[in-house]
């Protein structure tokens, strides 16, 4: 047995004292009620997230996740729940009044394309891409009134969409709404955003770059060899924010090896800070055969840090972790690399 640390014994005492203050405030049950219930997201409407004619982003991921999911009984394990699209004012936490107009909009003003040509209008875009953002809302809600412990949503994680701006296959950036409601709402001092997929998260990267209350540790493909050419390991924050961010690039065709010796930094910097909540975009196009991408890593690297996250958010933050599936083109990786994820969240 280890010997009793009072200093530490006190240090965790305080930090769940502080979650369940926070819970309290929102009006919801004490922390310990989120004893072990996984809740996933997914409906008919955030299925219809993607666009159409051999676009990379089809509809049909959702329905490939689950799929899977279903055959290796993980459904069975958690607490399916559909979603509910954000208001304006929601979405207005984030993004500029001008851009969600743009998006209202886009169907009835005719445009085709909402950014230099990845993202293209498809139907009912206003409705569906909110809808994915109020998804993520409800979750946060029964993270933070202690409901339950962890979250899924495989539709979501859209980490590229900018405050002014749609891009990379991003209407809205579901993430940054998170974000911002931790702070403005919930009060959050220190929030870990925490992103594997293979394109650098530069929308949630860059809307928070001076912010000290967001820590972000984003392992990506080298900038130089993809889109969207940001992420480099010499941008850490900037002002009161500096050292509060970590990106580490990896060549093409890294696999799990270099991710394993990558996630070593990842989880020494989350230390650092102490987080009172995670949230983990685990997208799945850095697994080896994606069409987009050419990293090569395996489920196996997807489950590694679903387990660490999990470990450092029960040591740090109640358990609380929200997980989102962002990138993936390939159905067959991105149903390995979710089921993955969801398995370790219920561990």
């Amino acid at each position: 047995m280890a010997a009793f640390d009072a200093g530490r014994c006190s240090a965790a005492r305080r930090r769940f004292l502080r979650l369940a203050v926070t819970a309290a405030l929102a009006g919801g049950a004490p922390i310990l009620a989120a004893a072990g219930q996984v809740e996933l997201y997914a409906d008919d409407t955030l299925g219809r997230y993607g666009f159409g004619d051999g676009h990379p982003l089809g509809t049909g991921r959702q329905g490939a996740f689950l799929r899977a999911a279903r055959a290796a009984g993980l459904l069975g394990q958690v607490q399916v729940r559909a979603g509910r699209a954000a208001t304006r004012a929601e979405l207005a936490r984030f993004h500029t009044a001008e851009f969600i107009d743009e998006i209202a909009t886009a169907e009835t003003g005719g445009r085709t394309l909402l950014d230099a040509g990845d993202t293209p209008v498809f139907p009912d875009v206003f409705r569906v891409s909110a809808h994915v953002v109020g998804s993520a809302l409800a979750a946060l809600e029964r993270v933070m009134t202690g409901a339950c412990r962890r979250t899924f949503q495989p539709v979501g994680g859209l980490h590229h969409a900018g405050r002014g701006q749609a891009a990379g296959f991003c209407v809205f950036n579901d993430l940054g709404v998170v974000i911002e409601t931790l702070r403005g709402t919930y009060g959050l001092e220190r929030i870990a955003y925490v992103d594997i997929d293979a394109h650098h998260g530069d929308g949630v990267f860059y809307a928070f770059e001076a912010s000290p209350q967001v820590v972000i540790a984003d392992i990506h493909q080298d900038s130089r060899t993809l889109y969207p050419g940001t992420g480099r390991a010499d941008e850490t924050g900037t002002g009161a924010a500096a050292g509060t961010k970590l990106n580490i690039e990896l060549p093409p065709r890294a696999g799990d090896p270099e991710f394993l010796r990558a996630w070593q930094d990842v989880e020494r910097h989350l230390r650092g800070f102490e987080p009172e909540l995670f949230v983990f975009q685990c997208g799945a196009d850095s697994l080896a055969g994606d069409p987009i991408a050419q990293l090569r890593y395996s489920p196996a690297a997807h489950a590694h840090a679903a387990k660490r996250l999990c470990a450092l958010a029960d040591e740090y933050a109640g358990g609380r972790l929200m997980a989102f599936g962002g990138g993936g083109y390939d159905r067959d990786n991105l149903a390995r690399a979710w089921s993955a994820v969801l398995r370790e969240l219920l561990a």
